[in-house]
């Protein structure tokens, strides 16, 4: 009976992660819409490019939308049941609450294998690929790099204003130029129309300017010279060729284990980038591992929810969802900072989310009431356990 229960609840879990997956995703997908539907619009993007760049970020919004979906469909599962009576029929027949363990635990290994399989492999994929392929666009479609009312520094020593940008003629007006690519003198350049023409090789732009005027500031001179033009072609180098941008640096968010791992081993970098390798390489392991806290985590929750309204569970796993990553920012931002251990930072939201489910089973499996002061009493012992991590971080700091 045991295997045939653990089957049925397994079973049970596939339709509403599959669900729950598909939504999250495609709503965190949905942010990007307006900026995809502006690039195909105003800028002719291709469809495949499009398309490739919406690939490449699904590893990245899947890092996180996978954890929450275990949540949820574990959650979903257990109030359906609690609600049908079917945790009191298995109770009646003398199966404790602790026997809905296994068929869920099963379940979040998979989740973690999965994700780990996304934070190990396909974020750092998903993200690399997509600055080079954003790359690729800029040398194809530079307008999509330059922006009206705002101080462009798409090319290097090179700051470009433009009051308005034409979509259809693709025409800049008012605009205003500094180059400061010859150290000795620095260029001034105001021109009341302009039109940004790329080069075969896509490498070079050219800016053809009309009806203005450049002022050559001599640094060491100290004196100002005034052109009057009425066409000026100003020459641009993106710096991004294809063999650069694909042997460009990477960021440590996409860089793989191995790299990271050389990284933090070699020590070559500053302390803050060191730490932010450190910490980058324990998230790839931490958040993959909330599969487990945050579903066990749901199995009281969702049994709670059989002596009081549906939506108080559902409401409560959230909460403690969106708190779980309010844990994981402050880890970071002390973890980068220092003024805890990158190992602490990452993993003590799991360790908090861990011990809440091990303490809300036992109030579960003993019949006593969930009531909702145990968060302040929790709240006040992780309070007093991170004061003594620092306090005792800062006496070793110190000696």
């Amino acid at each position: 009976m045991n295997t045939i229960l653990n089957r049925y609840i397994f079973r049970e879990l596939l339709s509403p992660f599959a669900i729950c997956l598909t939504f999250l995703t495609f709503t965190f997908l949905m942010t990007r819409i307006p900026e995809i539907t502006n690039m195909v619009v105003n800028y002719h993007t291709g469809i495949s490019s499009v398309f490739l760049l919406i690939l490449y970020a699904l590893p990245r919004f899947m890092e996180f939308t996978l954890p929450m979906s275990v949540m949820i469909a574990v959650l979903l599962t257990v109030m359906r049941m609690s609600s049908d009576n079917e945790i009191i029929a298995l109770k009646g027949s003398g199966i404790s609450i602790y026997r809905l363990i296994p068929p869920v635990f099963l379940f979040c290994v998979l989740g973690v294998i999965v994700s780990l399989w996304l934070t190990l492999w396909g974020v750092p994929w998903g993200r690399f690929s997509f600055a080079v392929k954003g790359a690729e666009i800029a040398r194809a479609t530079i307008n999509v790099a330059l922006k009206e009312r705002q101080f462009n520094n798409t090319f290097d020593n090179v700051m470009i204003y433009i009051t308005a940008i034409d979509l259809k003629t693709s025409e800049l007006s008012n605009i205003f130029i500094e180059d400061s690519r010859n150290p000795a003198v620095v260029n001034i350049t105001v021109a009341s129309r302009g039109i940004l023409i790329s080069q075969a090789s896509g490498d070079h732009h050219t800016l053809r300017l009309s009806q203005g005027t450049i002022n050559q500031v001599d640094m060491a001179g100290r004196s100002v010279n005034a052109v009057n033009f009425d066409t000026y072609d100003i020459n641009f180098d993106t710096g991004l060729s294809t063999e650069e941008s694909g042997k460009r640096g990477k960021d440590f968010d996409e860089m793989y284990l191995n790299e990271l791992v050389d990284f933090i081993n070699k020590g070559d970098g500053d302390p803050k980038a060191l730490k932010s390798a450190s910490m980058e390489l324990h998230e790839k392991f931490a958040i993959p591992f909330a599969c487990i806290s945050l579903g066990l985590l749901s199995i009281p929750l969702g049994v709670r929810s059989n002596s009081s309204r549906r939506a108080s569970g559902f409401g409560l796993a959230l909460s403690f969802f969106l708190f779980y990553y309010l844990l994981l920012a402050a880890g970071w931002s002390a973890g980068t900072t220092g003024h805890y251990p990158p190992a602490i930072g990452m993993w003590l939201p799991n360790i908090i989310m861990g011990g809440s489910s091990i303490y809300m089973f036992s109030k579960v499996a003993n019949e006593r009431p969930l009531t909702f002061n145990f968060g302040l009493t929790l709240l006040a012992k992780i309070k007093s356990l991170v004061l003594k991590i620092k306090k005792n971080s800062l006496e070793i700091k110190s000696s």
